[in-house]
């Protein structure tokens, strides 16, 4: 049985053709519940939604078009959380096209908590991908939940980084919970839906399509405090994220990159706009009104090593160069550098280069 006795009552208000979120909520402002509407004649409902989807409403929909939706809801990680749900996240609701409701694959309860969204190219560089997982692992540390698309890319190094840290991180997807798209990250949505969460506003069975693709964005940038956007061309959906960010009132961030990198031109745009040019964590952090914590060992950031700085005393190195001569994976060393820009210890120089700062 699914998790709450009202669900088929949503699913069938779902399932009503031309119907939607907006006449919804449009309904339950004026009945007290989805098992309300559903019982409630064609006379009561026209007033509100016209008597097309009135008739539509009262005669019902046929049980098949229902039924996917209970038996994903009778497992206990599958939840769906509606409109007049105590549970639906407190950002959303400020969206005048919010969803009515939320299909939720993992833990609800990481969607109460501050998050930031992390996005950036689906064909990102090496030092783009190493970027997006490290300040997600150290944002995360600092107990923001990172935000992101399941995307290739930018997208899966920042969930990455999110599920490392001690907020975790949560996927928002543009098709139905029961599949995984792409499929290439199947078993980086398993790892989230035990140790975070996926949301979807797509029913159940719903496939991949190029228009659902932009109405996830504005789900990511409205559950977040603000956006990061890591590496991004001209033409970048990253961008539709950044704008739609900027329209519900969130912050935007950018990382800059080089002049001469495709990737970099996006970010350039969003700074010529006025988004913050971020250069470290503590750039987004201070601008949230948060800080990294200090006083518990196991959440501060990673030091910079003695080896580390010994290693940049002789000039500027790159990632690779710096995690070969130290042994370290790339992954390892990016957060340790992290942590090193924000103690001001070392500086990140065109090129993706890194020299130490000498104090």
């Amino acid at each position: 049985m699914p998790q709450r006795p009202d669900a088929v009552f949503w699913l069938t208000l779902e399932a009503v053709p031309g119907l939607g979120p907006d006449g919804v909520r449009r309904l339950l402002d004026a009945f007290p519940s989805a098992q309300s509407i559903c019982q409630a004649n064609a006379a009561q409902l026209s007033p509100l939604v016209g008597d097309k989807l009135a008739r539509g409403i009262a005669a019902g929909v046929d049980a098949a078009l229902v039924q996917p939706g209970l038996d994903w809801l009778a497992a206990p990680e599958n939840h769906l959380i509606t409109w007049d749900d105590p549970a639906y996240p407190a950002q959303l609701r400020e969206l005048s096209d919010a969803p009515a409701w939320l299909y939720v694959k993992g833990d609800p309860d990481w969607l109460a908590r501050p998050m930031l969204a992390i996005v950036g190219s689906r064909n990102a560089t090496p030092q783009g991908l190493r970027d997006a997982q490290a300040f997600a692992e150290v944002l995360s540390e600092a107990g923001l939940t990172i935000v992101s698309g399941l995307a290739l890319g930018v997208d899966a190094a920042a969930h990455e980084g999110g599920l490392k840290g001690l907020a975790s991180s949560v996927a928002v997807v543009g098709t139905g919970l029961d599949r995984v798209y792409p499929a290439r990250n199947r078993e980086l949505a398993h790892r989230l839906a035990l140790g975070g969460a996926i949301v979807s506003e797509f029913p159940i069975g719903t496939a991949p399509k190029r228009g659902h693709f932009p109405r996830r964005n504005r789900l990511i940038s409205g559950l977040s405090l603000g956006v990061l956007v890591v590496e991004a061309a001209l033409q970048s959906g990253s961008l539709i994220t950044a704008r739609l960010a900027g329209e519900q009132g969130r912050d935007v961030f950018a990382i800059p990159g080089s002049i001469h990198s495709s990737l970099s031109k996006g970010c350039h745009r969003l700074i010529k706009q006025g988004a913050k040019l971020v250069e470290s964590a503590n750039d987004i952090l201070e601008d949230l009104g948060r800080r990294l914590p200090t006083a518990n060992p196991a959440v501060a950031p990673v030091p910079a090593t003695d080896d580390l700085l010994d290693m940049l005393a002789g000039g500027p190195l790159s990632p690779d160069q710096l995690a070969d001569r130290l042994g370290l994976t790339v992954e390892t060393l990016s957060v340790r550098l992290l942590a090193a820009e924000m103690d001001g210890q070392v500086a990140r120089m065109p090129g993706g280069l890194y020299q130490r700062l000498f104090q």
